[in-house]
Formats: structure tokens, C-alpha cells, sequence
């Protein structure tokens, strides 16, 4: 599974949901007026993962689809191609022979609606969903930029992760994760569009 939806999963697994953080409700305001409200985004990844011990970091990059109404397709192209679909009750893989395999069911993981809420929050940098799971610090800054940290709001979920970034304008452009053993991702979005707010037959067939 890819690394950043797997990130998220084991997040959200071992979270104990608490209420909203105590950042000012005018803050969060601001970053929700400055990121664009859309019905479909489409853009570029580039991720690098730098594994504690390592000297290089583990690279990949692709494209993805977010679809705040049906999930997110994450399709990476290198170093090898693999696609990962997120939808309100599962997560499926797709193989390289076009078959799929179901990673995770909310009938069987009901924590498992909370993973891709967490997703569209960290692409769409909705601060008031991930205010529920994290202290969140925001900073605005020149030319409708900003920036935000979450930090972890239980012991629990400090175990697997020390906090997050993201900063953006309109949209999120740089993510990065910091795991408690210290492995840090960093994803960097590009490319972004809203111009074409309907899904094609092919990817509404993959949420299917």
C-alpha cells in the first residue's frame, strides 16, 4: 500500500478521537477562506520517506484524484506503478494485472471512515476535521500562504507520531510527517487542478 495512505491508516487505527482543539476559531476561519472549496482536485506527488539509519531516501512520485463526494485515487508511477483507491468504506489496491484487492472494509474496520477523512483533510488542509485528532498551530503569511502543525492529542497516537506540517495558499503544496522513530515523509503536490469539477468514466469506474 502506498507509503502516505498507509501513514495515515496506522494514524487513525490507533487514534482515540478527542474533541476539537483549542486553536481560535478565527484561525482556522482563515485557512478554510483561503483554500479553495472544490468538488474535484487533481494534481502531482513527489514523496521521499528518510528511514532512520538511511543514508538515501526512498523516492516515489504519481498522480492522485480527490473526490470529496466518492474518495481519493493515488496512482504512483515510479519507481513502479501501483494505484491505491480510498472511498468511504474501504481501501482497495490495484494490481499490476488490473485486479483489485480489498486492503481494508469498514464493515469489519469501522475505525476505517476515519482514514480517508484524515486524507482529504491533509490534501485539502481542512483544519477544523484535523483539529478533532491533533493540536493544530496555524501561521498565516503573505500572499494568502500559511502554514500548519499538528501535534498529537493522546499518548497513543505520540507512539507512532511526533507531528505533522503542511503548508500551502489555495491548496496544500508540502506535507510532511514525522514518525515517532523518526522516519520523516515529505510529500510536495503539484500540478493542481480544479478546472474539470466531473470525474471521467475512468475514474469513476475505479471508485466503483
Amino acid at each position: 500500500m502506498n507509503r502516505l495512505l498507509s501513514a495515515c491508516l496506522a494514524l487513525l487505527l490507533l487514534c482515540v478521537v478527542a474533541p476539537a482543539g483549542a486553536e481560535p476559531a478565527a484561525d482556522l476561519a482563515m485557512v478554510k477562506q483561503r483554500i479553495a472549496q472544490v468538488a474535484v482536485l487533481r494534481g502531482e506527488f513527489t514523496q521521499e520517506k528518510q528511514v532512520a539509519g538511511f543514508k538515501n531516501p526512498l523516492r516515489s512520485q504519481g498522480g492522485f484524484v480527490l473526490s470529496r463526494e466518492k474518495g481519493v485515487i493515488w496512482s504512483t508511477l515510479k519507481p513502479f506503478p501501483s494505484q491505491v483507491v480510498v472511498t468511504r468504506d474501504r481501501i482497495l489496491s490495484v494490481q499490476r494485472d488490473g485486479s483489485r484487492r480489498v486492503e481494508l472494509d469498514a464493515r469489519q474496520q469501522p475505525a476505517m471512515r476515519s482514514v480517508n477523512a484524515v486524507m482529504f483533510a491533509l490534501i485539502s488542509g481542512d483544519a477544523q476535521a484535523l483539529s478533532a485528532q491533533f493540536n493544530v498551530h496555524l501561521e498565516a503569511l503573505p500572499d494568502n500562504a500559511w502554514t500548519m502543525r499538528l501535534t498529537p492529542r493522546s499518548p497513543m497516537l505520540a507512539k507512532v507520531f511526533t507531528g505533522l506540517s503542511l503548508s500551502g495558499d489555495r491548496y496544500v503544496r508540502e506535507v510532511e510527517i514525522t514518525e515517532a522513530n523518526q522516519d520523516v515523509t515529505r510529500i510536495h503536490f503539484s500540478s493542481l487542478s480544479a478546472l474539470h469539477p466531473q470525474l471521467t468514466a475512468e475514474e469513476g469506474a475505479a471508485f466503483e
